[in-house]
């Protein structure tokens, strides 16, 4: 019987998110300087799991968030499936009001389950959930990793959360996320639970991660 543990996690703060632009499958954007602090308080909190494998999306921000586990010596793959959604003609453009109400259409269309709109050259949540039962098959099909971290994309990650729980894609807005924010869910061999829902625990004590640093620094 499979037993797992998935450790899923949002790539941290890249200049895109935090100008609030849009940025989706073809945009392949480095982490900021808060970003970057985010990945460090990540590892901090979450180094002494046992993690077996780790999966990340072909876009280079997820790999730069756990970068430090890889350094540590942690196998992992690049999975297209979890790149994050395409958005098409409107990634990295900047907001206005026709692309506001470009979204919210689209948004509306989704939650009425019309899941198969998208915007031009963009990709349609049917279209994810394709390409993500993909990569769930090839995560799922190694029994002898017991604890995965798993590195992807909000928007993404809300339609692989929906899916490992059974849930209409129509009900992906009920995963909330921020930048590095972990959703933990456990597999027994029959289904998948979230057992940590949300959790930016780590991101909110950086005075943890300092004192740590003030230690190595007098070793």
């Amino acid at each position: 019987m499979i037993e797992k543990t998935l450790y899923i996690v949002r790539h941290g703060q890249t200049d895109l998110n935090k100008q609030g632009i849009v940025q989706g499958r073809g945009r392949d954007t480095d982490l900021n300087n808060e970003g970057r602090k985010q990945a460090k308080q990540f590892y901090n909190a979450y180094k002494d799991v046992p993690f077996d494998k780790i999966y990340i999306s072909e876009l280079k921000r997820t790999q730069q968030s756990i970068q430090q586990f890889i350094d540590d010596g942690l196998c992992y793959e690049k999975l297209s499936g979890l790149d994050e959604l395409a958005w098409g003609i409107h990634e990295g453009q900047p907001a206005t009001p026709e692309t506001k109400s470009a979204f919210l259409e689209l948004m509306r269309d989704w939650l009425n389950g019309r899941l198969d709109s998208k915007f031009e050259n963009g990709e349609s949540p049917n279209e994810v959930k394709a390409r993500q039962l993909e990569a769930l098959d090839i995560i799922m099909s190694h029994p002898e990793e017991k604890n995965v971290l798993i590195c992807m994309h909000g928007r993404a990650m809300r339609l692989l959360l929906c899916i490992l729980t059974g849930k209409p894609l129509t009900e992906m807005d009920n995963f909330p996320h921020q930048n590095l924010v972990l959703y933990k869910v456990t597999f027994d061999g029959d289904k998948f639970e979230i057992v940590d829902f949300n959790n930016a625990k780590h991101l909110k004590f950086p005075e943890i991660q300092k004192s740590e640093e003030d230690q190595n620094i007098r070793r």
